[in-house]
């Protein structure tokens, strides 16, 4: 069966400072970047793999605590991760946590004010 999550868009007010503030937490490039008809958005990494995501800007794309919560991979580098959050203009809602055998997670709040969970095996 095919990976069932296979992109998600993440809703951002400032999209040069959300594309810092991934780029930093996920220690990789997310590529800002323009469209026909001038639409900008933030290219997360691995977005090869098939199953990724970007950062939007737009009236209908408003960052909340509410709805669903997106996990990112950081794996082998959660502690990094979670300081870079802190240096980054994000915060901690929850530190680090094991999730059953299912790894490690920290659920902060991005630079834009969305939550999301940084995730990895590895603690």
């Amino acid at each position: 069966m095919a990976t069932t999550l296979c992109w998600s868009d993440i809703p951002v007010r400032d999209i040069d400072r959300a594309v810092s503030f991934y780029s930093a937490v996920l220690g990789a490039p997310t590529q800002k970047m323009t469209l026909e008809g001038g639409i900008v958005f933030g290219l997360l990494p691995g977005s090869d793999t098939g199953a990724s995501g970007c950062l939007v800007v737009g009236p209908d794309y408003v960052p909340s605590h509410q709805g669903p919560l997106v996990y990112l991979s950081v794996e082998g580098r959660l502690d990094a991760a979670v300081e870079c959050v802190r240096k980054s203009g994000g915060k901690v809602l929850e530190e680090k946590h094991q999730i059953g055998p299912h790894g490690f997670r920290v659920i902060v709040e991005d630079s834009e004010g969305n939550r999301v969970a940084l995730h990895s095996m590895a603690p």
